[in-house]
């Protein structure tokens, strides 16, 4: 876990290593200073020697320029190689996360990725950051003061011994209670993030419905689940501030009650005492550093989990050691096709599908919500493999090609149409980076878009917010459609893309695919018989299963669940999860 995430130090490695180089070299000069104080009191002011109280200053002078100038340095380095893992860490786990299937994306919320991304990774650095400091810093500052004051006077030296080990003790303790409260916090934040994405995203819904008192108490619950926890966490970690206190005062009393004695007893100089005090201090603050480092790392840790958990997702979907990297045709063939969304599933979404497409068709789908429609078509484009069975694709398994060379030759215009911020030029360039701003027009007007585009002030220009929000369900939809079409695709999807259009335009749609991309292999899932009954052919799905396929005239003569739809739709008595009648 650790050393995937070291991984992503790469190039600032050598920042990595000269952060401790340069800590430990302020330590040392901060160590040398203590000592040649007590040589000026003992050797200088007691001996009434300037001289010697000059040259001894000059070095203590140099040797605090030489620390700070140290100290400088590691924060510098420390900072850089801190942000520079940051910056590495997000850029990996957001490639990562491109590279996941669609079945890898469903065992994470959008909200727990984002989470992943900012806090925990901030949290990481600060953590980086610190063990690369105060890490080394703390240690060697500790092992240093040690040797030194045990090199002054081994007997005071040994009541700083007991003290680092009754305070190590007691410091593991309120730690390892505090770790287990931040191990609960960080995925709290998941279902706060998920709550603020949720109300933003569907603020227009929020205020519609009057629901802000109540989207506002979801809020603050979340908020104040973290709030406990940290409380917690903090109540625990209150006691470290008291107890250095206590044990630095007592050290400081023990000290100069038994060194004073020690000086009457010409046992120990004034110097020496001097020294062994500012040793204590250094000794006791080490500890309170190496204590917060440890917090913090405890912190990070769950951090560190959830990051690793997401680079250690491998997709289950990948590219064949020899791909095939061209589709000869839009054909399709399913056969004997079994599909679950999770392996251990006890019942199939899909049960024993048998089809054969020719290319060029067009293909109606229409069914029930839940009948696995869009399930169906998912497995063309593979954006998840088959669970038993095969899918077939210009006469090949899907399998077999290259995945990015069977996504080109299949477009799909999903159920929930996105567009993203920048201009409608932009967005239409998703189907093709380098389609010409005529190419786009033409896809435009396939697609039924060029009219009310021509309208804005800005025409192809105009800015589109991010999801969409500035245009309506319809001119969104067909946008997406344009877009798609742009792919000049061998195979092209529509899972129920025109619903928001009236369905004259509906009709002029189906009409532009028909004359204009004769050879694409169209499929077009829809809940209006008006949208598929002109179509070569119509699946029929009911509970993951082809109940019929057959042309609009056939299903209405051999299908009963057709049959059925049709006559409630056409006496004007709803839609296809309505029954006749009803």
């Amino acid at each position: 876990m650790i050393r995937t995430l070291l991984r992503e130090v790469k190039e600032y490695k050598k920042a990595s290593i000269a952060t401790p180089l340069f800590m430990v070299l302020e330590v040392l000069m901060e160590m040398i200073i203590p000592y040649l104080m007590s040589s000026i009191i003992d050797d200088g002011v007691n001996a009434g020697d300037m001289g010697h109280i000059c040259k001894v200053g000059g070095i203590m002078v140099a040797a605090a320029a030489v620390g700070l100038l140290a100290g400088l340095a590691g924060g510098r380095y420390g900072a850089k190689a801190s942000a520079g893992l940051a910056k590495n860490l997000r850029e990996t786990m957001f490639n990562h996360i491109q590279t996941f299937s669609f079945a890898n994306i469903d065992k994470y919320s959008t909200a727990g990725l984002v989470t992943r991304l900012t806090t925990d990774v901030t949290n990481v650095q600060n953590a980086y950051q610190m063990t690369l400091r105060m890490f080394t810093r703390a240690p060697a500052s500790l092992l240093c003061a040690m040797i030194m004051a045990f090199r002054i006077n081994s007997r005071l030296s040994g009541i700083y011994l007991a003290a680092v080990l009754i305070l190590g003790v007691l410091l593991m303790l309120i730690m390892r209670h505090a770790t287990q409260y931040f191990q609960q916090a960080f995925p709290k934040y998941d279902d706060m993030n998920a709550s603020v994405q949720e109300n933003v995203s569907a603020i227009r819904v929020v205020k519609a419905y009057v629901r802000e008192e109540q989207e506002t108490m979801k809020f603050k619950k979340a908020s104040e689940n973290i709030y406990r926890i940290f409380m917690k966490a903090e109540c625990n970690l209150v006691y470290n501030a008291p107890l250095m206190q206590l044990t630095v005062y007592s050290c400081i009393l023990l000290i100069s009650w038994i060194g004073a004695k020690m000086i009457v007893a010409s046992a120990l100089t004034t110097g020496e005492l001097m020294s062994l005090l500012a040793y204590c201090m250094n000794i006791l603050m080490s500890l309170m550093m190496l204590s917060m480092v440890f917090v913090m790392i405890s912190m990070s840790m769950a951090s560190i989990r959830r990051i690793s958990e997401v680079l250690g997702e491998t997709s289950d979907i990948k590219n064949p050691e020899e791909p095939v990297c061209e589709v000869p045709d839009g054909s399709i063939e399913f056969r004997h096709v079994d599909f679950a969304y999770r392996k251990d599933s006890e019942s199939p979404v899909l049960k024993d599908v048998d089809l054969k497409i020719r290319s060029g068709e067009v293909i109606g789908i229409i069914g029930g919500t839940g009948s696995a429609k869009t399930s169906l078509v998912n497995l063309i484009s593979r954006l998840y493999d088959v669970t038993g069975g095969e899918v077939l694709v210009g006469g090949r398994n899907v399998k077999e090609y290259d995945m990015e060379v069977l996504r080109n030759q299949v477009s799909v215009v999903l159920q929930n149409n996105v567009l993203f911020s920048g201009s409608i030029l932009d967005n239409l360039r998703w189907g093709d980076q380098d389609a010409s701003e005529e190419a786009c027009m033409e896809a435009c007007r396939q697609a039924c878009a060029d009219e009310f585009i021509r309208r804005l002030p800005e025409g192809y220009q105009t800015h589109i917010e991010q999801g969409g929000s500035n245009v309506s369900g319809g001119q969104r939809q067909r946008l997406c459609i344009a877009r798609a079409l742009l792919k000049k695709p061998k195979i092209l999807i529509l899972d129920d893309s025109t619903s928001a259009v009236d369905t004259a335009t509906d009709a002029r749609i189906r009409k532009a695919f028909r004359e204009e991309i004769p050879d694409t292999t169209k499929l077009i899932i829809a809940q209006r018989i008006s949208s598929v009954q002109d179509a070569d052919r119509i699946i029929v799905m009911e509970d993951g299963c082809v109940d019929g396929f057959g042309t609009h005239e056939e299903l209405l003569r051999d299908n009963a669940i057709y049959r059925e739809v049709y006559e409630s739709q056409t006496s004007g008595g709803g839609d296809f999860d309505e029954k006749a009648g009803e």
